[in-house]
C-alpha cells in the first residue's frame, strides 16, 4: 500500500531537527537571504563549528574544485562563491556519512554529477557555473531524506530495485508514490534555497517540468545520466535512463565535448573521498 505523500511531506519537512545535520547548518538553512543579513554575519555563524569549517575550506581548496590553496577564509569563500553555494556545500558536508549510510558510492555518484554539471554549463557558458555544480551535488538528497525518516522502506526500495531491475525512482514511487527528485525539491524550498537551484533537484529526471530554471535543469539531467553510463559511483540502481530528447538536443554536446567530460567523471571519482576525508 502506497504511503500518503502529505504525511511524508510534513516527516521530510522536519528533517532540519535531526543530529546529522549540524546546529550551525541548521542555523544558516533557516536564515531568509535579506537586506539586513551581511556576509559577514553570515560567515561568523558558519566558523563557530571548527571541524565544519576546516571541512568546508578542504572541499573548495580541492584541486577538482577549480580554486587549489586560493581560498583562505569563510568570508573569503562567501565572496567569491556566492551564499547559495556555501549553503550547498555545507549541507552536503553534513549529509556526506548518511549517504554513504544509505547506499555505498552516492557520495561519488553526487561528486561527480556535481562537477560534470559544472564542465557543462562552462561550456555553455552559461551563469553562475557553481550554482549548477550545488544543484548537481545535491540533486539525490532526496534519497538521504527517505532513508533518513524511512529506513526500512528505503531499503525495501533498494532490494526492489536489485531484484527486478528497476529505477530507484521506480522503486521508490511504488512505495511512497513520489521519488527522491520531489523529495529534494520539498526540502531545499523549505531551506529557502531559490528555484533556479530546488528546480534542477526537484526536476533532474522530468527536466522539461521545469519552468524557472529550464536549462540549469536540463544540465543537471544529463550529468545525473552521463555520470551513471560512465559508472561512476551508484545512485541506487545499474541502469541508465534516456535523456529527452529535446534537453539533449538543445546542450548540443559535441563528441570532444564528451570525451572531454568523460576524463572528468573519472579523475573526479578517484578523488571523490579524499575531497573530504
Amino acid at each position: 500500500m502506497k504511503m500518503n505523500a502529505q504525511q511524508i511531506r510534513n516527516r521530510i519537512e522536519q528533517i532540519d531537527s535531526i543530529p546529522t545535520i549540524p546546529i550551525v547548518v541548521r542555523k544558516l538553512l533557516k536564515t531568509v537571504d535579506s537586506p539586513s543579513v551581511s556576509l559577514g554575519e553570515i560567515g561568523e555563524i558558519i566558523t563557530k563549528d571548527q571541524a565544519l569549517t576546516a571541512k568546508l575550506l578542504k572541499m573548495v581548496n580541492s584541486p577538482i574544485y577549480g580554486f587549489p590553496g586560493r581560498i583562505s577564509s569563510v568570508s573569503q569563500a562567501l565572496i567569491l562563491l556566492g551564499l547559495n553555494v556555501v549553503k550547498g556545500m555545507l549541507l552536503s558536508i553534513s549529509v556526506f556519512e548518511m549517504m554513504e549510510k544509505t547506499m555505498v558510492g552516492l557520495w561519488e555518484h553526487s561528486l561527480c554529477t556535481a562537477l560534470t554539471a559544472r564542465a557543462i554549463a562552462i561550456k555553455k557558458d552559461l551563469k553562475d557555473p557553481e550554482e549548477i555544480m550545488v544543484s548537481g551535488l545535491l540533486h539525490d538528497i532526496g534519497k538521504v531524506a527517505l532513508k533518513i525518516k524511512f529506513p526500512d522502506e528505503y531499503d525495501k526500495a533498494l532490494s526492489i530495485s536489485e531484484r527486478e531491475n528497476r529505477l530507484i525512482r521506480e522503486s521508490e514511487e511504488s512505495i511512497f508514490n513520489i521519488s527522491h527528485a520531489e523529495v529534494g525539491g520539498w526540502l531545499t524550498a523549505k531551506w529557502y534555497f531559490p528555484k533556479n537551484l530546488t528546480e534542477p533537484i526537484a526536476y533532474h529526471h522530468r527536466p522539461m517540468l521545469s519552468k524557472e530554471a529550464p536549462l540549469r535543469t536540463g544540465v543537471v539531467h544529463v550529468a545525473d545520466i552521463l555520470v551513471r553510463a560512465r559508472g561512476a559511483g551508484f545512485g541506487g540502481d545499474n541502469l541508465v535512463p534516456p535523456v529527452n530528447p529535446k534537453v539533449w538536443e538543445g546542450l548540443s554536446l559535441t563528441k570532444s565535448d564528451i570525451k572531454e567530460i568523460m576524463v572528468i567523471i573519472d579523475d573526479t571519482a578517484s578523488d571523490a573521498e579524499g575531497v573530504l576525508l
